[in-house]
């Protein structure tokens, strides 16, 4: 069974590291269809790549079957980050069908326009520390590769996957303040194009919220800790969805998985 999307946005993948969750990735592929998908930068990890050549199978088969997209009619965009800044030499190219854009405008199925960018031009670390940024990948890097071994005694033991790494993170005060900060420097940034919102990447917590303004922020997490993606649905909706934890359910019934859209319960309020 096919889940059907207007539009989906995915980033952070981080292919070509052990941390990379290929196998939730490629399922959820294989499941969803859709009209468009944005690829929000740090798909492929070349920082890491620098340090020792990592790549599986199933990274393969990520790739070929996002060319498959191309192929069959789906608009692909992808937008660099600063993992794979490598590719942003080549903005304005179309490789297999995918077009390579360093920030687009998506017009949704209601009209609004947002800004959609990696975000890491955001982020003060990396653009004016960049030997700091990647020292913390490395120990970042450290916690991905606890997490994982972390998840595979769950397993054994038959429990759900749940991200350690994330749950450090958004308990720790200067991570709270840290996103707190890249949201709102983004959200100033979509005002400032008199735009409707901004969908993002980069700093890996997936989330759809509408601010005092009425300026939207989406951010579509990540493939290494919380397995999600972005999604707009045939209205215009956008939503989060968290594949390891609610695949299972959406597979079976899509209708009992429904959720009142972010975007406009907020408004409401």
């Amino acid at each position: 069974m096919k889940l059907d999307y207007r539009t989906l946005w995915i980033s952070d993948v981080h292919l070509g590291t052990r941390g990379c969750k290929d196998e939730y990735l490629l399922d959820f592929l294989r499941h969803v269809q859709c009209e468009r998908i944005y690829l929000v930068g740090d798909i492929v990890d070349i920082w890491k790549m620098k340090g020792g050549f990592y790549w599986p199978r199933l990274h393969n088969e990520i790739i070929k079957h996002l060319m498959g997209m191309a192929a069959a009619g789906i608009e692909v965009i992808y937008i660099p980050g600063n993992h794979d800044e490598l590719f942003r030499g080549y903005t304005g190219t179309v490789f297999n069908g995918i077009q390579i854009m360093d920030r687009a405008i998506h017009e949704a199925a209601d009209g609004r326009k947002y800004l959609v960018l990696h975000g890491d031009e955001f982020d003060g670390v990396v653009c004016t520390n960049k030997w700091l940024a990647v020292l913390g990948s490395g120990a970042y890097d450290l916690l991905i590769e606890l997490n994982r071994w972390f998840n595979h005694g769950r397993r054994l033991l038959g429990f759900p996957y749940w991200s350690m790494s994330a749950y450090i993170k958004h308990k720790v005060k200067n991570a709270v303040n840290f996103i707190y900060g890249f949201e709102e420097a983004l959200l100033k940034e979509a005002r400032t194009q008199g735009l409707d919102g901004v969908i993002c990447g980069h700093i890996h917590h997936a989330v759809v919220r509408t601010d005092e303004q009425g300026t939207v922020y989406g951010n579509s997490g990540d493939w290494v800790e919380s397995c999600t993606a972005l999604t707009e649905d045939a209205a215009g909706c956008l939503s989060v969805l968290h594949w390891a934890k609610d695949s299972v359910q959406l597979l079976e019934d899509p209708l009992s998985a429904a959720v009142a859209c972010p975007v406009f319960a907020e408004e409401s309020a």
